[in-house]
């Protein structure tokens, strides 16, 4: 049984020449079509570019999710290895993780989306885990300077695994209930901070 033509927004779009551009393009199939029923050439047509070169820019379609994630953690390393020595440690990731997690109000829609499809999605939850590595390592990294210490060791790990923790648990409840999302993430990372200890 052969598949209906799918109609794509790529009618009268300029050709998406940018990874954000890109993934912008297949957030609008993802949340019409579903991650799953989205195949790549409909991808490449609707950015308006072959499948060849929309391949140059991402390995793979679980790839495309997450837009240019790995530029975004270097900066985030930037910003933690630039923080002030004397403040406190936690509090540098919490400034720093709001930060990061700073998009605009304009650009919430399609980050729900794509946080939504990430949490949801199994091929996305399993490769949510190569990608959230990266993110990690930038935290143990900057723990493990802090403690001298390799960013294997103990305190580095669980402060790292911590804050993925208290992230995906924010972004979870953001998805299910609304509201503010740099307001949720400033006050579960100050909660973690403190020890989860009662408002």
């Amino acid at each position: 049984m052969s598949r209906p033509v799918v109609e794509t927004p790529g009618v009268g779009r300029p050709r998406a020449t940018t990874p954000l551009e890109i993934t912008s393009v297949s957030l609008e199939l993802f949340e019409r079509q579903g991650f799953d029923a989205t195949t790549v050439e409909e991808i490449a047509r609707a950015a308006g570019i072959s499948r060849r070169t929309l391949f140059r820019y991402f390995p793979s379609k679980n790839d495309i999710v997450w837009g240019d994630f790995s530029a975004q953690v270097e900066r985030f390393r930037r910003s933690l290895a630039e923080s002030p020595a004397d403040e406190p440690t936690m509090q540098v990731i919490r400034r720093c993780v709001v930060a990061f997690n700073d998009y605009g109000s304009d650009a919430e829609p399609e980050l729900r989306t794509r946080m939504r499809l990430i949490t949801t999605v199994p091929a996305l939850q399993g490769h949510a885990m190569l990608r959230h590595a990266e993110w990690c390592d930038a935290i143990a990294a900057f723990v493990a300077g802090r403690e001298g210490s390799r960013r294997d060791a103990l305190v580095p790990t669980i402060v790292a695994q911590a804050a993925l923790g208290v992230s995906t648990g924010t972004f979870r409840v953001w998805i299910d209930e609304g509201g503010d999302l740099l307001a949720l993430l400033d006050e579960a990372f100050g909660r973690l901070a403190e020890g989860f200890a009662p408002a």
